[in-house]
Parts: C-alpha cells; sequence; structure tokens
C-alpha cells in the first residue's frame, strides 16, 4: 500500500504486495479489513446522491466495501485489467457474466473440457432462459470457428482445462471471437496471473475461482471477473447490486493476502508438479500423464509459450485398466492408500490434494458427456501442493506398487 499513487512500469511481483486502496487515517501497514455492512452517512443530502451515483462514496455493503476494493485493485492490477469485480465464489463470477452478457435467443460457445460445474450451468440451466449453447473440443480451432452462429455473444475457454490440463490458443480465440461480434471469456484459475495474463492476448474478460491458488491455502471462497472498466461498471455492477453475488469483506481479505505470495506459490508449485509429472510418466501403473509442462503434451509449446514457460501445478494421469469397472476400482485404490496426501476436490492449496473427477468434479454429467470430455473411471487429478517431493512420491506409491 501507498500513500501516492503507483507508478507505471512496476513488476507483478510488486504489484501483488503494493496494489491496493489507500491506507486510512490511522496508518496501517496491512491492509485494513472493514467488517460493515452498512455506512454512516454525513446527511441525508449526501446520502441521496451516493444512492443516486452522483456521488463517490460507499452507501450498503451489497454495493461495495473497501477491503473488497482492494482485492479487485490487486488482482487487475496483477491481470493487467481495467477493473475487477469481485464475487462469492467462481461459480458465481460466471452466473454474473452469463446474467450481465445474455438473454433468450443468445448463443454461447464453450469447450467441452471445461469444469463440470460451469458445463451444467451454462448447458442446462441457462438453456431454460432461452440461451442456446455448443460445446466444442477444446483445442480444435475449426470446431470454434464452425459454432459460431449470427446470434454468438460469448465464447468461454478455460486453459489449461480442469482435469485434463487442455490448452486453447487464446490469441486465437480472441480473433474468432471479435471477428464475429462476440466477446471472449477465459478462466485464468489453474494458470493464474502468475504464469498467464489473457488479456494481453485478447480476451475481453478473465475469470477467475479465488477459492484456489489466488488464496491458496484453502480457506475461503470468492471468485472475480477482470475486464474493462465500461463492461464492469455498467454490465456487472447493476447486476450484482440487485442479485446479491458478492464476496464477504474477510473472504476478500484473505485472498488479497493470498496474492502477496501467488508468484512465489505458483512457481514452486509447478517445478514440483513437473517432477512428479515426470516421476509418473514413468511409473508402469501409470497409463497416461496430463501436464503441459511434459514435452508429451500435445499442446506442450503453445502452454509454454502463454504460460510462461510453466506448466502450473496440476497434474492428472489415468492408471492402467482393462475396462471402465476395474479403472474406478484401482482409482479408488490408490486414493485410499494415501496416510500423507489428502482426498479432497478443491485445489490451489498449499497441500497436495488428490481427486477421482469422475465422480466427483464432472460426477452430474452424463456418461457421453464424460466420455466426450475425456474423463475416464481411472482418472486421478492431483493439485500439488507445497510437500517435500518425495514424500508425495512415497505417498503415491502405497497404492500405485500394487497395480503393477
Amino acid at each position: 500500500m501507498s500513500q501516492r499513487p503507483l507508478h507505471e512500469g512496476l513488476h507483478l511481483q510488486t504489484l501483488a504486495v503494493r496494489a491496493a486502496v489507500e491506507r486510512s487515517q490511522y496508518g496501517e501497514n496491512s491492509e485494513a479489513l472493514f467488517l460493515t455492512s452498512g455506512y454512516v452517512q454525513s446527511s441525508a443530502e449526501s446520502q441521496a446522491r451516493r444512492f443516486a451515483g452522483e456521488e463517490e462514496g460507499d452507501t450498503y455493503g451489497r454495493s461495495g466495501n473497501p477491503t473488497v476494493r482492494s482485492m479487485e485493485q490487486r488482482l487487475a492490477a496483477l491481470e493487467g485489467s481495467e477493473a475487477c469485480m469481485a464475487t462469492s465464489s467462481g461459480m458465481a463470477a460466471i452466473m454474473l457474466m452469463c446474467f450481465s452478457l445474455l438473454k433468450a435467443g443468445d448463443h454461447v460457445v464453450f469447450s467441452q473440457s471445461m469444469f463440470g460445474s460451469t458445463i451444467k450451468l451454462i448447458g442446462s440451466e441457462f438453456a431454460r432462459f432461452g440461451v442456446e449453447s455448443t460445446v466444442v473440443p477444446q483445442t480444435d480451432l475449426a470446431a470454434w470457428k464452425n459454432a459460431i452462429r449470427p446470434t454468438t455473444r460469448l465464447l468461454f475457454a478455460e486453459t489449461p482445462t480442469n482435469p485434463l490440463t487442455e490448452v486453447c490458443d487464446i490469441a486465437a480465440l480472441a480473433e474468432l471471437a471479435h471477428n464475429a461480434g462476440a466477446l471472449l471469456a477465459v478462466d485464468n484459475c489453474f494458470a493464474t496471473p502468475a504464469l498467464q495474463r489473457p488479456m494481453r492476448l485478447g480476451a475481453d474478460i478473465v475469470m477467475h475461482s479465488g477459492t484456489k491458488y489466488l488464496d491458496g491455502q484453502g480457506r475461503v471462497m470468492a471468485g472475480a471477473l477482470c475486464a474493462s472498466e465500461k463492461m464492469v461498471n455498467e454490465k456487472f455492477l447493476p447486476v450484482q447490486k440487485n442479485s446479491g453475488m458478492v464476496l464477504s469483506p474477510f473472504n476478500a481479505w484473505v485472498v488479497l493476502k493470498g496474492l502477496e505470495t501467488l508468484d512465489l506459490r505458483m512457481r514452486a508449485q509447478s517445478a514440483l508438479a513437473l517432477e512428479l509429472a515426470h516421476w509418473l510418466e514413468a511409473h508402469p501403473a501409470v497409463a497416461r500423464v496430463y501436464y503441459p509442462g511434459l514435452q508429451s503434451h500435445p499442446q506442450h509449446a503453445l502452454a509454454m509459450k502463454q504460460m510462461s514457460g510453466l506448466g502450473g501445478a496440476v497434474v492428472s494421469f489415468d492408471v492402467k485398466a482393462d475396462s471402465p469397472e476395474q479403472a474406478r476400482a484401482r482409482a479408488f485404490h490408490v486414493l485410499d492408500a494415501l496416510q500423507t496426501l489428502s482426498i479432497c476436490t478443491n485445489l490451489g492449496d498449499t497441500k497436495t490434494l488428490l481427486t477421482h473427477p469422475a465422480s466427483t468434479s464432472h460426477g452430474k454429467l452424463s456418461e457421453a458427456q464424460r466420455q466426450a470430455a475425456g474423463i475416464g473411471q481411472g482418472l486421478i487429478r492431483v493439485a500439488v501442493g507445497l510437500e517435500h517431493p518425495q514424500d508425495v512420491q512415497a505417498d503415491m506409491t502405497r497404492g500405485l506398487t500394487t497395480l503393477v
């Protein structure tokens, strides 16, 4: 924090600890946590002007909070966007984006490899209100292009995807979207601005689940949308005020503190994930490893170009099996044999977390949808934490060695 505006050209690491609202009159060094639902006004006239938007100032917790603004300013600075709007969760951010930008008859194109709840929300829930959608293979640029209609208003990509770490060409999708008069939104949850800044590649909106790496320690739920100031103020803000999809000041403060170590964590966890990916690739019980940092990854070159030469902190792998039933049993066996690591559906923690996507994050999809997304019964996702790599490998060995 600074009593003076931050000058141009500061590096991401500096913005991560300095970008925030100004200090209060008390001169606090750590950003203040303002736990309040309302604000006392100096006069009835001032209150009226503030509610009418004619005067700056806070009125009610649903409309703004200094701590939340600090988190929004910091994330916007890291992503290189003009503005940011925080939400109560990552899914709330997607909900806010869709409610703000789409209406009955509009069309969305999105990847079939996205997070399971995203697929259900856009493909099923919004369909009830007349919003049409088409799912396409994440890496097939021609499929994205062919899916675009005159009514297409939004292309929505997640890169890398959860859990198969598929990577899309952000700049190419941005060109497709803009040529069609549509917007490109990118879920940057896995890479974070520490590794990837989609707006520099042409994206119009960057979505985050702050629950993951932005917090970094598995403590709170949070979400955010980074976009132009015009879009945030004219599209997102009115809907958020009326819907209440706001982030609590405490959760905002936790994420604000998490952002300070984001770059350090992402680089350290990416290095540990690469080491684990190499180890898994050589294990006789593993059929395939999905990790952008591996040269065997289909989009390795693109990932290294877009993600600052690092692969992120999520590794997924298939256990060897002869049938889907056997694959599920073997995956469960590996998870149940863990003694140090955690079976947990979250990611972005300092602790290494493992989960079975087919029965958790993608469990509500139909079998056809799971197969189209490449989510097999033998797939295990590993969100690599900060434990010593030998301890991680030793714990996973307990189950894997008995499958050989």
